[in-house]
């Protein structure tokens, strides 16, 4: 993303560069500091010096708020058109080099959601559906294989007062099924919408792109009614012996007059009952080009949707996405961009935690799990050494999957493992989570450390820990050219 940005600073005037700027607020962001007012408190923070490869101690002092405010506000339109797309290509080639190539379907979904303003920004209009003053943020995600996680992509500022059946919505969702269809030639693409994108514009574009299945959310009106009134009846049938709510599917044949063709309509034709306990017609309809029964598309391709409101809900409320509080529109744009960066960083995160408690945890328990920690640092002339609690390393909290985000070694430094130790070990010491650049000698005296073969005489060292079971916890101690 740094290199989608153009310096225009003076040079002899520059002390941190733009790819600094960026990686201090993103790393902020995902740490729970959104505001660039929290820069003041950071400024000698130990942990951000080394993220942006400075000395923990004596290292430079980070970038203030006046500077990362000047930052955000010089980003123009073309900027972020490009930190989009890389941030785009950034996640789609990520999942490809995940999955090897083996992707049967990719499912497209995207939702918008409201971002209330309180001030004079610009492009903040009334929207009379959420009743307020707001921006709306249009998210896309992607979930491969029918993979529970879905993967933000995606993250479009727009004006309060923007429709979902604009023509930029659908700009957006060409280039990126373009992106898709360059990466995986041959996957099925899947798209889901909600009733606000389905417009004659959108659906002729859906019905023009090959092996594309959409299935899409339609308001209701006379002529769907009347389709659904005898759905009703068995559903009021229904409901009457059972005396709970009934669900009755089926389909029809719909063509509206702004619409070239007929499609498939399935038809949910749904008994509910209010407060007092009075039943309610509450018919729902979508259209779709699938070829399944009518209940499983509504069941399982459409109300499924429904998990990416939880991906909504943790951009808003564990990374604070509705944080546009600057007078342009751009810069706001630029800090949605950011934020979302900072969620790919976080469900990178969570991904390698898998088969763990923080399998599916939140951005918020992730926060609060793995990075607010005590921590003691040591320096000195050939390592930085972080000191973690002995708590944090547990059998089943994640930790263990996480060491291999550590950085990989080198092509000319190997990678030093040791037997590994019991908890209960009498040289159990405070787990330690990187060195980096230690340059260590081999020392002849440990005879626990096996060293590969080496071609050189300097050595990067990374712990690496693994559960093996509640009672157990092997972990790869550090070389420290110390017999003791």
């Amino acid at each position: 993303m740094a290199a989608c940005l153009v310096d225009e600073r003076q040079a002899a005037k520059v002390k941190h560069s733009l790819s600094d700027l960026l990686r201090q607020r993103i790393y902020g962001l995902a740490s729970g500091y959104a505001d660039a007012n929290d820069a003041a408190r950071l400024a000698h923070e130990p942990i951000f010096k080394l993220l942006l490869d400075r000395s923990p101690v004596a290292g430079q002092e980070l970038s203030s708020q006046p500077t990362l405010s000047r930052f955000e506000n010089s980003i123009g339109p073309r900027q972020n058109y490009r930190l989009g797309l890389a941030l785009a290509q950034s996640v789609i080639e990520r999942q490809q080099k995940r999955l090897r190539g083996k992707v049967r379907s990719i499912t497209i979904d995207l939702d918008p959601t409201a971002d209330p303003t309180h001030g004079q920004q610009q492009l903040s209009f009334f929207n009379g559906h959420y009743d307020t003053h707001c921006y709306l943020p249009l998210l896309g995600f992607l979930s491969f294989n029918n993979e529970p996680e879905q993967y933000l992509v995606t993250a479009l500022l727009r004006p309060g007062n923007a429709s979902e059946k604009h023509g930029v919505v659908i700009g957006l969702l060409a280039r990126l099924v373009g992106l898709l269809r360059a990466a995986f030639p041959k996957v099925l693409l899947k798209l889901r919408l909600d009733g606000g994108f389905t417009g004659p514009l959108m659906l002729a574009y859906l019905d023009s792109v090959p092996r594309l299945e959409y299935v899409c959310g339609m308001p209701k009106n006379a002529v769907l009614e009347r389709h659904a009134k005898p759905l009703l009846e068995q559903a009021r049938k229904l409901s009457q012996r059972t005396k709970q709510r009934a669900q009755v599917f089926g389909e029809c044949r719909y063509q509206a007059r702004s619409w070239k063709q007929q499609r498939r309509v399935i038809i949910k034709a749904e008994i509910v009952f209010n407060h007092r306990g009075e039943p309610k017609d509450n018919p729902r309809f979508v259209v779709t080009n699938q070829r399944q029964s009518p209940k499983f598309i509504y069941k399982k391709a459409y109300c499924s949707r429904g998990e990416i409101e939880n991906r909504i809900k943790e951009l808003h409320h564990g990374l604070e996405i509705d944080r546009t509080s600057c007078p342009r529109f751009w810069a706001n744009q630029f800090r949605v961009l950011l934020t979302a960066a900072a969620y790919a960083l976080m469900q990178e995160i969570r991904r390698h935690a898998r088969r763990t408690t923080l399998a599916r945890a939140q951005v918020s328990t992730l926060r609060e799990r793995l990075f607010k920690l005590s921590a003691r640092i040591e320096e000195s002339v050939r390592r930085i050494v972080v000191h973690l609690p002995k708590t944090f390393l547990t059998p089943t909290n994640g930790t263990a999957s996480l060491a291999n985000l550590a950085p990989h070694p080198a092509d000319h430094h190997h990678s030093i493992r040791s037997q590994p130790l019991t908890a209960q070990s009498p040289t159990w010491r405070s787990p330690v989570s990187q060195i980096t650049t230690p340059q260590l000698k081999p020392n002849s005296k440990i005879k626990q450390i096996a060293l590969p073969p080496r071609s050189s005489s300097n050595y990067h060292c990374v712990l690496t820990c693994q559960p093996l079971n509640p009672s157990l916890l092997l972990s790869h101690y550090l070389f420290m050219n110390n017999p003791g």
